[in-house]
């Protein structure tokens, strides 16, 4: 690859759209960020905010671009026509279907039966009730490639998996064979493949060059990851919305709550709670949060137990779609609120990697920490108190990890 070419990294998130150019050499050098104007739902937000970021990028950086690839939220699912046009707001990936239980128990062995891992599942079952069985279904990712490419045929494996795509074997379950709406499902491809180029008339309307090779790229989690230019004795924990954690490993490891990517020729596993920043954003917003952050001692214990749940339901480290938040008792303090809340969400990440450690991964040396949580200190020095581990944050954004998606495709 030509020493002086640039590619692009677009990260879709719960909140927001971000995007990074980098060079061979990994550098950033640009980087921006917008919020939707609605929400994850409103397909119309991703477009908004992904077209206005990549207009803003400078002309001189926009020129050199070679590749670009996509990462989006794992489970947020679109309908939409054979043409790619939305048949309505899409399904976050956080809304579960308890109707449709039994018709995905009956498609997944045992261990994915009920399990959030499969959510995709209930959501495309929802979209097929509501639109019929001649629509796409596709990932929030694979949609916007899609927009980009001008063709809704393909999607990347992990964005995927959620769906009950196998990557092990490079398959649908068996069970999928006699779906009345297989030939709703994309077709998958592997993170870091040639798609193709970019369609002409979005190349004109953004600005970007013709011969932009569009790549197969990953979730949201994945580039948080990726981000953090991780060793192997390392692993990662992604603060943002959710808590994720995610660490290189030897092979898959199957179990409840469990996702396992193939990430650049490394296998790396990994899992998702439910817990994280957006459930103290729903108590304080986050000016009031840094100061209280500094009201705190995060070598004391507060002695109050709380489980931070945004809402019913849990993924990881326990798969409970009836699990309850315990969010009470709330004391008088508002810094003794939030310091509580902290050390539940301390709690649930440390029990997140004595799970995989259960499983068979090896614990990490050192976690690196990504995300908008990444930046709160207090947080850092409690979760290092409750986990064990040293803990090192890192600022580089995720779209930065999907931009070298981008890069090794070209290599």
């Amino acid at each position: 690859m030509l020493d002086n070419a640039y590619v692009l990294g677009i990260d879709l998130g719960t909140t927001g759209s971000r995007i990074a150019v980098i060079n061979s050499k990994k550098m950033i050098l640009h980087s921006s960020a917008l919020r939707y104007s609605t929400g994850l739902e409103k397909w119309e937000d991703w477009i908004e905010c992904t077209s206005n970021l990549i207009k803003e990028i400078p002309i001189l950086l926009k020129s050199k671009l070679v590749s670009c690839a996509v990462a989006g939220t794992s489970g947020t699912l679109l309908a939409c026509k054979q043409n790619g046009k939305p048949l309505g707001k899409a399904l976050p990936y956080f809304l579960s279907y308890p109707e449709y239980a039994k018709e995905i128990s009956e498609l997944f062995v045992s261990e994915c039966s009920g399990s959030s891992v499969c959510g995709s599942v209930g959501r495309a079952l929802k979209l097929i009730a509501q639109n019929g069985k001649d629509i796409l279904l596709r990932h929030q990712a694979d949609w916007i490639s899609g927009w980009l490419l001008d063709n809704w045929n393909y999607g990347e494996e992990g964005n995927n998996l959620r769906m009950g795509w196998v990557t092990s074997e490079q398959s649908w379950p068996k069970t999928f064979q006699n779906l009345k709406w297989l030939k709703c499902l994309p077709k998958i491809i592997s993170s870091g493949q040639v798609m193709g180029n970019i369609s002409n008339e979005k190349a004109k309307e953004l600005g970007l060059p013709i011969n932009l090779k569009i790549i197969s790229g990953t979730t949201d989690a994945n580039a948080g990851f990726l981000a953090a230019f991780p060793k192997k004795s390392d692993g990662v924990t992604i603060l943002g919305s959710t808590i994720v954690i995610k660490k290189i490993v030897n092979k898959p490891i199957i179990d409840k709550g469990i996702s396992n990517h193939k990430l650049l020729g490394d296998w790396v596993c990994g899992g998702a709670s439910n817990a994280g920043a957006s459930v103290l954003l729903d108590l304080f917003d986050l000016k009031y949060i840094q100061e209280l952050s500094t009201q705190i001692n995060p070598l004391n214990s507060t002695g109050i137990d709380l489980l931070p749940l945004s809402r019913k339901g849990e993924r990881f480290p326990i798969d409970n779609p009836d699990l309850l938040p315990k969010l009470e008792p709330r004391p008088v303090s508002d810094a003794l609120y939030l310091h509580a809340l902290l050390e539940g969400l301390a709690k649930i990440e440390a029990k997140g990697w004595e799970k995989l450690y259960e499983l068979g991964a090896e614990l990490p040396k050192e976690i690196i920490t990504v995300g908008g949580g990444a930046k709160n200190i207090t947080w850092k020095k409690i979760r290092e108190k409750e986990i064990g581990i040293p803990i090192k944050i890192c600022n580089s954004p995720p779209a930065a990890g999907v931009a070298s998606i981008a890069l090794q495709a070209l290599s």
